[in-house]
């Protein structure tokens, strides 16, 4: 629940241009029992402002939050303005810099003449002021207008809260357009989609019977088409559609209202507007073909830079193997030269081919051969990966930090930008990412943004798993265009541990299941049951797993599909009931029909790098206290409160999706019919890789049988492999 603190605005620490300010109150007043000793004092803030005047008084409504990083701090969900009313509070805001010329002997006469209403006498005419001595025309025009102009700004985020738009995004409307804003609702409130971030066309479509904008208006349809395409898009992974894709999902909206000849028309006046593009028959929004453009540019530029001269590389070699003691194949050996002499190369194989034997070898050589300091190669050679779990795998297994795309980038949750950019470079010179095949078009682009011309680039995947959830195919499409130096790993190492789920994913992944499959193996088995039955089995294998002593963190079921009996919210249901039962000793909280209790497995949703929590985190609920949950991720305790409970969920069972870049110990997959239009090849193989140590199937074989040889969801359209090769002719 909201609190409010009264007080004044003392000074501002940081300020973005969309309004998000972090400052300082002096607090006078307040209903938060925790903030009482702060009264009288100077407390920092953080929120959205169309204007905030130093040593002005202010109610703001929100709650405490502790951060992180910055400690304690009081976010500001919406505000209101103190207007002065006491003679002596009149006089400081009539003589203060809002009024240029009015010092304090004019406001004290301004105040004795009108009385303590002497603001709303001003705005209401000028003219009452010039009752005032030695007051001119003009002067009382000036005051006027100024003081119209101060309290304008709150009457317009009334105006849009009044039209249906919350308190932050009509903060965000009015620090655009500021005087202009009631205009451009009322003539296009369309136009906001392309101006302020976070206001989508559903948002503005919801107000439209507010408007006079009918349901085939050019204004509406022109911001609908984008809609869709980018909507497609998303679901499809594709980055560009064809028209008839785009007249079909048009019609859904506005029946045959809109005749594909008009649309066409439409087509061409927003390509004409730079909103999109068109080559033949691809219809692309302009940002999915400025970040294929943007990556294949800088790829083609980084291929063609000339190769570094290593002395004495192959003896530098034979001392990691001796360092490692180790002996690399020549596929490995080739690997971690190219790594260092290209300036941009691929390394890509499946399961048990040694990808993190080959990292630890890259970074190591990097090492030797750059002859930096620990401090400074930590500040040289990037490791980076795009989800959390990925990224600390990647630093176990290679004793190096390695971190999140969007951390190292400094992605700003508030203004849904990077602070490394075009115009802010990073610093690295050498930089490795694993699991590339999970970062789609628009991640790609900025990171290459990011990054020096001259910095060494190392891409690391398995382009046969699951592509990435946004749009783009870019590690497919990069090894494909065959411009980029690659290596292909081959030769199985795992093989040598009698590893079955390493010959079950070579298996799957070409399409030649044997029937092997149904017999037990040291690492893995094949549960027959049926449908009714998965959950039950599901149950029996994880307590098995828990009494051998595993940890219920490295211990997952992964599924595909989220409703259902069998799907990944029931299942999150039962198993937290088994492993995490009721108890006169844990709270709980509810959230709609969740109930979250301490001790509870939690999968994290979002990224939020100032808390240093990325998507597919895995923690365990701490304490629930004051309706926050406090959850645990490896020691990096991170605060929800209500509001921010749709960043996590239960994570006893999660999505296949979700667990790419993960690993755990034992991975458990129901495999029913229930299932069968989301099971295909990529999917069951993702899911197979997870699993470290032990693999469990349950369900039925010939649903198995029938994924494996689905090759699944069609080829992505994508442009970024046309350009590529476009490059090189």
């Amino acid at each position: 629940m909201d609190t409010y603190i009264k007080g004044t605005y003392k000074r501002k620490i940081f300020a973005s241009n969309d309004g998000f300010v972090v400052g300082l109150i002096k607090i006078k007043e307040t209903n938060d029992q925790d903030l009482m000793d702060y009264v009288e004092k100077d407390f920092t803030f953080i929120g959205l402002f169309a204007e905030l005047k130093i040593d002005e008084n202010y109610v703001f409504y929100g709650n405490v939050i502790d951060n992180p990083k910055y400690g304690i701090q009081y976010k500001v969900n919406k505000y209101e303005v103190i207007m002065p009313e006491d003679k002596d509070g009149l006089i400081i805001f009539l003589s203060s810099d809002i009024f240029p010329g009015v010092g304090e002997v004019t406001a004290k006469l301004i105040v004795e003449a009108l009385g303590e209403n002497s603001l709303n006498k001003i705005m209401d005419d000028y003219e009452n002021l010039l009752v005032v001595p030695k007051m001119t025309v003009k002067k009382a025009i000036d005051i006027q207008k100024r003081l119209l102009k101060y309290n304008e700004s709150f009457e317009i985020v009334v105006y849009l809260t009044n039209f249906g738009f919350s308190m932050k995004d009509a903060l965000k409307i009015y620090n655009h357009y500021l005087e202009d804003t009631v205009r451009v609702i009322e003539n296009n409130p369309y136009e906001l989609i392309d101006t302020v971030e976070g206001i989508t066309f559903l948002k503005i479509d919801n107000l439209r019977s507010k408007t006079k904008i009918e349901e085939d208006d050019e204004r509406r349809v022109l911001a609908l088409i984008i809609y869709v395409i980018k909507n497609a898009c998303f679901q499809t992974g594709d980055t560009y559609l064809d028209l008839n894709t785009i007249y079909n999902a048009v019609c859904n909206y506005v029946g045959k209202k809109v005749s594909q000849e008009k649309l066409e028309y439409y087509l061409l006046e927003l390509n004409s507007l730079g909103k999109i593009i068109i080559e033949n028959d691809k219809y692309m929004l302009s940002l999915y073909y400025k970040d294929e453009s943007y990556v294949s540019e800088k790829a083609y530029y980084m291929t063609n830079k000339k190769d570094a001269q290593i002395k004495d590389i192959d003896l530098k070699i034979e001392k990691l193997e001796n360092f490692f003691d180790i002996t690399y194949n020549d596929e490995q050996k080739m690997a971690i030269k190219q790594a260092l002499i290209k300036n941009f190369s691929i390394i890509t194989g499946g399961p048990g081919t040694g990808k993190t034997t080959i990292i630890k070898g890259i970074c190591q050589l990097y090492k030797m051969v750059s002859g930096y300091s620990p401090d400074k190669l930590n500040e040289k050679m990037v490791l980076l990966a795009p989800t959390g779990r990925a990224a600390k795998r990647m630093s176990e297994s290679c004793s190096y930090k390695a971190s999140t795309i969007h951390r190292y980038l400094r992605w700003n949750k508030e203004t849904e930008e990077f602070g490394l950019n075009e115009q802010n470079k990073s610093n690295a010179e050498f930089v490795i990412v694993d699991e590339v095949s999970m970062i789609d078009i628009d991640l790609m682009a900025n990171l290459f943004k990011a990054l020096k011309t001259d910095v060494k680039l190392v891409f690391i995947g398995d382009y046969n798993q699951l592509e990435s959830v946004g749009p783009g195919n870019v590690l497919k499409d990069l090894i494909e265009s065959d411009m980029i130096n690659t290596i292909f790993l081959k030769e199985i190492y795992r093989q040598e541990e009698n590893s079955f789920i390493t010959t079950l994913a070579y298996e799957v992944n070409n399409g030649e299941l044997d029937e092997e499959f149904l017999n037990k193996k040291s690492d893995y088995n094949f549960i027959k049951c049926d449908s009714s039955c998965v959950l039950n089995a599901c149950k029996d294998v994880l307590k098995m797993a828990i009494d051998k002593g595993y940890d219920i963190k490295n211990v997952q079921v992964l599924a595909p599909v989220y409703k259902g009996v069998n799907g990944i919210d029931n299942l999150n249901k039962i198993l937290q009931n088994v492993f995490n039962p009721p108890s006169n000793n844990k709270k709980e909280i509810h959230d709609l029909d969740v109930t979250y209790r301490e001790k509870d497995k939690i999968l994290q949703l979002e990224n939020m790098p100032d808390e240093n929590v990325f998507n597919g985190d895995i923690g365990f609920i701490e304490k629930i206290e004051n309706n926050e949950i406090t959850v645990d991720f490896d020691g990096n305790k991170v605060k929800y409160t209500k509001k921010d409970f749709k960043a996590i969920k239960h994570g006893y069972a999660i999505s296949v999706h979700k667990a790419q870049g993960s690993e755990f110990d034992i991975v458990i997959m129901p495999i029913v019919k229930e299932y069968y239009y989301m099971l295909y090849k990529k999917l069951v193989y993702t899911a197979i890789t997870r699993a470290k140590r032990s693999l469990i199937l349950i369900g039925d074989p010939a649903c198995f049988s029938r994924a494996v040889y689905n090759t699944g969801v069609r080829a992505r359209k994508t442009n970024l492999k046309n350009m590529l090769i476009k490059n090189i002719s």
